[in-house]
């Protein structure tokens, strides 16, 4: 039972680290993307 309850806390945990670093990976994709969107319109004055 230990063992399986060990299991279930690290899973949990490695759920919570890779949703972390995915929704910092798609804030910077985002965050690239209006940079370059407001770049085009800076561009076009």
């Amino acid at each position: 039972v230990q063992a399986m309850d060990a299991a279930n806390k690290n899973a949990k945990e490695m759920v919570s680290s890779l949703t972390i670093q995915y929704n910092k990976a798609r804030q910077e994709s985002i965050t690239t993307e209006l940079t370059e969107i407001i770049s085009g319109m800076e561009a076009l004055k």
